[in-house]
């Protein structure tokens, strides 16, 4: 019988931000944060998302669980940013897994 490995949690890590990428409105999310270069009120991506206000906040919400975004309370706003330490250690992460790849 062979030995099973223990996963890593590093892989573990990236996992998760796969799984929640997985989803196109995320990714939507992502590249929108991404391209402005600074932090947004959820109100401000309510018109240019395709989904309802409170879809948004559960995507919003599963972002920020996993680590990929932050959100800031200022009441009774929550203003959100990507999470620019978690995206240099998923660019390395994601890096290294393929660069054996091409």
């Amino acid at each position: 019988m062979s030995k099973k490995i223990e996963l890593s949690d590093d892989i573990k890590q990236m996992a998760v931000w796969a799984k929640v990428m997985g989803h196109p409105t995320r990714l939507y999310i992502l590249k929108k944060l991404s391209e402005r270069n600074s932090c947004c009120y959820s109100g401000d991506l309510v018109d240019e998302v395709p989904v309802g206000r409170s879809t948004l906040s559960q995507h919003l919400k599963e972002l920020k669980y996993a680590g990929l975004i932050q959100g800031e309370t200022e009441p009774p706003f929550i203003k959100y940013c990507l999470n620019r330490e978690n995206w240099a250690k998923a660019k390395i992460l994601f890096n290294d897994l393929f660069k054996n790849a091409i």
